[in-house]
């Protein structure tokens, strides 16, 4: 039978539980780090959808006030109203009044004849009309 000679000596290992430990945590950090990044991502991704959806909705409503102004335009109250207004055009039987510009209007308009508040002449100045 052979007989351990070595007694006080431990069997030296190669340092493999140590590098495991150490590649393990190395590999949990790389996990953790991913995860940070892709949760970061996910935010980013998440406000980009948001900010869209509301840029969809402000289109939306901009289309449709475009498109009632549309058919207010297609209206035939509304070219009548350019036909009179631009083009100076009337209906048949219609009389037409055209009024002056305003300094005109103002020329011809009668005078406001007001009282205007005047105060009394000072005692001394009545002393001198008085007197000279």
């Amino acid at each position: 039978m052979l007989r351990n000679t070595n007694k006080g000596i431990k069997p030296t290992t190669s340092g493999s539980p140590k590098l495991a430990k150490w590649t393990v945590l190395g590999l949990f950090a790389l996990l953790i780090l991913s995860l940070v990044k892709n949760i970061l991502k996910l935010r980013e991704v998440n406000m980009q959808i948001k900010e869209e959806k509301e840029r969809i909705i402000n289109l939306e409503k901009e289309g449709k006030d475009l498109t009632a102004e549309l058919n207010s335009v297609q209206s035939q109250v509304y070219i009548e109203k350019q036909l009179r207004d631009k083009l100076d055009m009337s209906k048949e039987g219609e009389i037409v009044i055209v009024l002056p510009d305003v300094a005109t209007l103002r020329k011809f308009a009668p005078k406001d004849e007001q009282e205007e508040d005047v105060l009394p002449d000072p005692y001394w100045m009545m002393w001198y009309k008085t007197f000279f």
